[in-house]
C-alpha cells in the first residue's frame, strides 16, 4: 500500500511557508548588502585634468575611466547646482581663456545617501596628493565650452560597459545567497511534488493491475481528499468490471440449458437435418465454453511473480515443435518482469498457435526497448488488411467467412491476448511485414 508518509500541513500552508522563507531570505540578503558590503565610490577628476582634455592632451588613467572630448550642437544638460560649481566653472573658464558664460557644468546627482561614500572620496583625494582647496568633479558629469562657431566641446568620463567591481560583488552575493537557498528550495519542492508522484505511480499501477491496493489516506488535507476520491474511483471501476464480467459469465452459463433442450428436440428430425443442427449446436457449445473460460481467467486474481520471459517463450516453442509445429526462437537477452505466469503463458501460446495456423511457421524473439519487454512473433502468412488490424481483437470476430472451427477458431484468442497484455499495463498489435507475413508485437512494462 502506497503511503504519503506522516501527516503534514495543508499544501496552502506549505506554499505560504516557502514564500515567507523566500521573502525573509531576500530581506536578510538585502540587509547584509546594505550594512556590510562597501558602497560604490564614484570616480572623481581634477579641474586640471578636465582642462588638459579640452586642450587635446587627455591624461592617462589607470584606475579611473578616461575622459572623452566630443562636439555637439547643444549645451549639455541638466545644469549642476552647488556651492562649489560656480567657482569650478570660473576656474575652468579662466584657465581656458573664455568667459564664464560660455562654460556649462551638467550632470545628474543627488545628495550622497551613505556617509561612507564621502569618507571613501576624501581618502582617495588624500591618497592622490590633492589639497582640500583643489577643485574636482565627481562622475558622472559633462563640462561644455561653447566655441566661436556656436558648437559645444564637451568633456565627460567614458561610459562604462559591463559590470563594475561593486556590481560584480553584488552579483556574487546574490549567487551565493541563491546557492545557499537551493537545498531548502529543493526539500520543499520535493515535499510538494511527492503527492503528485504518488498519484502518478498509483494511476500507472492501476492500469497494470485493477486489483492494486488502494492509496493510504495521509498527507496534506488536499492530498487526503484526492486520495479518497482516487480510492473510490478505483473501487467503482473494479466493481464495474467485475459486474460486467460476471454478467457475461452468467449469460453464457444459462445458455447451456436451452442448448441441452435443443439437443433432445433435434433427435426426432431427419438424419440430414439433425447433422446440420448438431454441428451448429456444437459450435455454440464451444463458444460458451470458451467464454466461460475467458470469464474465469479474467476474474481470477493470480499472484504476480518475477519471471524470465525469454525462457517462457523458448519452452513454449519447444513444446509446439515436439508436436510437429514449425517454431523457432532467435537468440536474445534475458528479460525479467513481474507478471502472472499462467496468463502470460496463455498470451504467448495463443500468438504462436495463430502464427502456425495462419502463417505456416512461427519465429519469436524477445528483447528490451524503452523500459518495456517486447515479444515479436513473425509468420509467413498473407497478413491482414489495415482496416481489420483492430477488429481482430474484438471478441468472437473471425475473418474466416466460413466460420469453420478448424480454420477460423472461436474468435476469442486475440481478445484474450490483448486483455492479458493490457492487464499487465502493456498492449499488443499486429503489423504487416514488408515482403509478406505478419508480426505480432507485445509490449509489457518492465
Amino acid at each position: 500500500m502506497k503511503s504519503f508518509g506522516r501527516p503534514t500541513a495543508p499544501l496552502l500552508v506549505q506554499l505560504l511557508t516557502l514564500t515567507g522563507l523566500t521573502l525573509v531570505a531576500a530581506w536578510l540578503m538585502s540587509t547584509l548588502l546594505l550594512f556590510f558590503l562597501p558602497p560604490p565610490a564614484p570616480d572623481f577628476y581634477r579641474v586640471s585634468e578636465i582642462e588638459q582634455t579640452f586642450r587635446g592632451a587627455a591624461p592617462v588613467f589607470t584606475e579611473r575611466r578616461p575622459l572623452i572630448l566630443t562636439e555637439q550642437d547643444r549645451p549639455p544638460s541638466p545644469v549642476l547646482e552647488g556651492k562649489s560649481i560656480p567657482s569650478i566653472r570660473d576656474k575652468i573658464a579662466e584657465n581656458l581663456g573664455v568667459p564664464s558664460s560660455r562654460v556649462v557644468i551638467a550632470g545628474e546627482r543627488g545628495p550622497l545617501s551613505d556617509r561612507r561614500v564621502g569618507r571613501i572620496i576624501r581618502d582617495r583625494v588624500a591618497r592622490a596628493g590633492m589639497s582640500e582647496e583643489e577643485h574636482f568633479l565627481i562622475s558622472p558629469f559633462n563640462v561644455g565650452v561653447r566655441q566661436a562657431d556656436g558648437r559645444w566641446k564637451v568633456v565627460h568620463p567614458e561610459v562604462a560597459f559591463g559590470l563594475s567591481d561593486w556590481q560584480q560583488r553584488v552579483a556574487l552575493w546574490f549567487a551565493l545567497s541563491a546557492l545557499a537557498m537551493s537545498p531548502i528550495a529543493w526539500i520543499y519542492a520535493r515535499r510538494l511534488s511527492q503527492p503528485i508522484q504518488v498519484f502518478a505511480d498509483a494511476a500507472e499501477r492501476l492500469g497494470r493491475d485493477p486489483r492494486a491496493p488502494p492509496l493510504e489516506v495521509k498527507g496534506p488535507a488536499e492530498v487526503a481528499t484526492a486520495a479518497r476520491a482516487f480510492n473510490e474511483m478505483q473501487e467503482r471501476l473494479r466493481r464495474y468490471v467485475e459486474d460486467r464480467t460476471a454478467m457475461v459469465g452468467a449469460i453464457a452459463h444459462d445458455l447451456r440449458t436451452p442448448l441441452t433442450r435443443l439437443r433432445f428436440r433435434i433427435e426426432s428430425l431427419p438424419e440430414e437435418q439433425r447433422e446440420k443442427y448438431a454441428s451448429d449446436l456444437d459450435q455454440m457449445e464451444e463458444m460458451i465454453t470458451a467464454t466461460l473460460t475467458f470469464v474465469r481467467d479474467a476474474t481470477k486474481a493470480a499472484e504476480r511473480t518475477p519471471l524470465e520471459l525469454s525462457s517462457l517463450v523458448e519452452s513454449l516453442c519447444d513444446e509446439m515443435a515436439e508436436t510437429g509445429a514449425e517454431t523457432e526462437v532467435e537468440p536474445g537477452e534475458k528479460v525479467i518482469l513481474e507478471g502472472d505466469p499462467m496468463a502470460l503463458r496463455r498470451l504467448i501460446a495463443n500468438l504462436l498457435e495463430n502464427a502456425v495456423k495462419f502463417g505456416g511457421r512461427a519465429r519469436a524473439r524477445v528483447f528490451q526497448k524503452d523500459g518495456h519487454a517486447v515479444v515479436e512473433i513473425d509468420d509467413d502468412g498473407p497478413g491482414i488488411p489495415e482496416k481489420d488490424a483492430e477488429k481482430v481483437f474484438e471478441p468472437f470476430y473471425r475473418r474466416e467467412p466460413s466460420r469453420s472451427r478448424q480454420t477460423g477458431g472461436i474468435g476469442l484468442g486475440l481478445a484474450v491476448v490483448r486483455s492479458i497484455a493490457r492487464g499487465h499495463g502493456g498492449d499488443v498489435n499486429l503489423v504487416n511485414r514488408v515482403g509478406g507475413g505478419l508480426t505480432a508485437r507485445v509490449q509489457l512494462p518492465l
